[in-house]
């Protein structure tokens, strides 16, 4: 028995779209992957999320333990992994820490995440 063998045209042109945007580095893609990993608990997107819709984007710790229903130790664990995220700054005022959205963390997602414009 003899098996025929398909042969492709290669004339036709490349079978790949070539690339519209550069592609993500590797220092860029590390540095990513910690950006999204931070997000990547409901309770802190919850706690961000809440922090942004608070009067000028920021919230004081004792704020953010009820909503959430967690104690002050466990909210405060997830509002320092967004922080050293970028996605907040933290002031200290008196006892309490106060924590401010940093909308330009949230830029760099959403431009990683949009597509290209198609022509």
């Amino acid at each position: 028995m003899v098996t025929m063998l398909e042969v492709t045209d290669i004339s036709a042109g490349v079978c790949c779209a070539p690339l519209v945007r550069e592609p993500l580095g590797a220092s860029d893609a590390e540095i990513l992957a910690h950006k999204i990993k931070a997000l990547s608990d409901p309770t802190r997107l919850r706690l961000l999320s809440i922090v942004a819709a608070s009067e000028d984007q920021e919230a004081c710790v004792c704020d953010l333990t009820e909503p959430v229903g967690l104690s002050q130790p466990t909210v405060s664990h997830h509002l320092k992994i967004l922080t050293e995220a970028g996605y907040l700054t933290r002031t200290r005022r008196g006892s309490w820490a106060y924590f401010r959205l940093q909308p330009e963390a949230l830029e760099l997602i959403t431009q990683f995440l949009s597509l290209p414009a198609r022509t």
